[in-house]
């Protein structure tokens, strides 16, 4: 047994450890907590930052919304092309107040935004003039003022001034996100050394007791080993009969909780499908009404902008409908059966040839191929992958499709002789929106393969692809 002056030295040196570990962790955290806090002060002076920049674009939006409008009304004749126009007028102050108040503390922002206040309620009033003179029929006094071009100076003014506010933004964003880079940096570090001394005292006390320990007679060890073991079966019991009471409300809540999901995803579907729909065949219906009935009246120019809006539009729809049956596909219910997956791919073989008349098609497709699958899901995810390959390969002199079973892979695949890609980005293949080639090159929307995943992931599957560039390209996929 040790002396009662080793353990009183013993005691007053756990002590003095102690207070010692307090006072490093508590220097630690502070010095934590400072870098974090100055982290978190230079990101929000970051986002800070983009909504300055986020509110002059939404500026000179609203400046091009109010010349739209006057114009569309003043070639029209029609009130309803003023909405844009009212619009703008009601919002410009209150945006125009917006800018001012996040950049109080910008004396050159504070004098751009009071030029450019100036501007706008000139040219506001300038537009105001021209619709009533309009209507009082002075319309050689519009065309006048039109043909002085002070309309266009104006708004090349405001452009100008609109670049240089957001040049300025641009130029405080990379100062401050390089602040908030090295703030981060500096943050890392604290938290790390702090980390490090935190997890150096614990060892030193646990190299400590664990001595002190040692010295201790095993049978008292013994008996609070067996005590706490009581104890934590008693807490174990507890918990197991709290969790078997819980267990039904919990899986009703849950239920609940996916009921609640599943009528959400139905909302979504329903809203892209009529809501979003509306306004765009508004636009494509307008635009092809500017494109068919005001040709003469617009240059070479603005026809190609007609045109492109139409084709935006369009594209438009085009996402609407890839997304709808990814999200059908996410959302349908699968009945499994045996059935002939080469069927299948012939009738995909068939509506493609339908679809492209003009192209060589050659398709080798292996006779007396079974599935056991949802044959209309599978019917989708060949749709898409034999689809890829014959738009793909659209630009070789004669496109080749082969579907057939690999016996090494042990898997279906889909083999083309188009453009292929590059292996460095197979990763991106599967996801939405992600595409390896450019729009010029290959219209699509980004989200076929996205389907085809998510098809055969829904059958416990597998899909992977193998590619070489301008070496067409390989799809295999299992089924669960």
């Amino acid at each position: 047994m040790k002396p009662l002056s080793s353990l009183k030295a013993n005691r007053l040196l756990i002590q003095l450890l102690f207070f010692l570990a307090i006072v490093v962790v508590f220097t630690n955290a502070w010095f934590a907590l400072r870098s974090v806090s100055v982290l978190v002060h230079s990101e929000l002076s970051v986002e800070h930052t983009w909504k300055v920049i986020n509110q002059v674009e939404q500026i000179l939006s609203s400046a091009v919304d109010a010349e739209t409008g006057n114009r569309g009304f003043l070639l029209t004749e029609d009130n309803a092309y003023l909405e844009p126009y009212v619009a703008a007028n009601r919002n410009l102050p209150l945006e125009l107040d917006r800018f001012q108040s996040l950049t109080a503390d910008n004396p050159s922002q504070q004098a751009r935004i009071a030029a450019m206040r100036s501007l706008v309620q000139t040219r506001l009033a300038l537009l105001q003039e021209g619709i009533d003179l309009w209507r009082s029929g002075n319309i050689d006094s519009v065309r006048a003022m039109i043909l002085t071009g002070t309309g266009k100076l104006q708004m090349d003014n405001l452009r100008r001034l609109a670049n240089d506010m957001e040049d300025e933004e641009r130029r405080l964003l990379a100062t401050r996100t390089s602040a908030a880079t090295s703030s981060s940096r500096r943050a890392r570090l604290a938290v790390g050394l702090a980390s490090a001394l935190d997890l150096t005292l614990i060892m030193l006390f646990f190299r400590y007791f664990a001595r002190e320990r040692g010295i201790r007679i095993s049978a008292e060890i013994t008996a609070k080993d067996l005590a706490l073991s009581r104890k934590q079966i008693e807490v174990d019991a507890a918990e197991i009969l709290l969790l078997n009471a819980t267990l039904e409300e919990r899986v009703r809540q849950r239920t609940a909780d996916l009921e609640t999901t599943n009528r959400e995803l139905e909302a979504f579907s329903y809203s892209v499908s009529h809501d979003l729909r509306a306004p765009l065949r508004t636009i494509d219906g307008f635009s092809l009404a500017l494109e068919e009935d005001y040709a003469d009246a617009v240059d070479v120019v603005g026809r190609d902008y007609i045109r492109r809006v139409r084709a935006g539009v369009q594209r438009m729809g085009q996402l609407i409908d890839a997304l709808l049956q990814l999200s059908r596909i996410t959302r349908a219910e699968i009945t499994r059966e045996e059935f002939s997956l080469s069927d299948v791919a012939q009738s995909v073989a068939d509506n493609l040839r339908v679809e492209n008349p003009g192209c060589a098609l050659t398709f080798n497709l292996q006779p007396e191929l079974t599935a056991n699958g949802d044959p209309k899901l599978l019917r989708v995810a060949l749709e898409n992958l034999m689809g890829n390959a014959v738009k793909f390969s659209s630009k070789k002199p004669e496109t080749i499709v082969d579907f057939a079973w690999d016996s090494e892979q042990n898997a279906w695949f889909v083999r083309d002789n188009g453009a292929g890609f590059d292996m460095f980005y197979s990763e991106k293949l599967f996801n939405a929106f992600n595409r390896l080639h450019g729009d010029k090159d290959f219209k699509g929307s980004g989200i076929g393969l996205a389907t085809v995943a998510r098809v055969i992931h829904r059958h416990h599957g597998r899909i992977w692809a193998d590619s070489t560039v301008d070496r067409g390209a390989t799809f295999w996929f299992t089924l669960g």
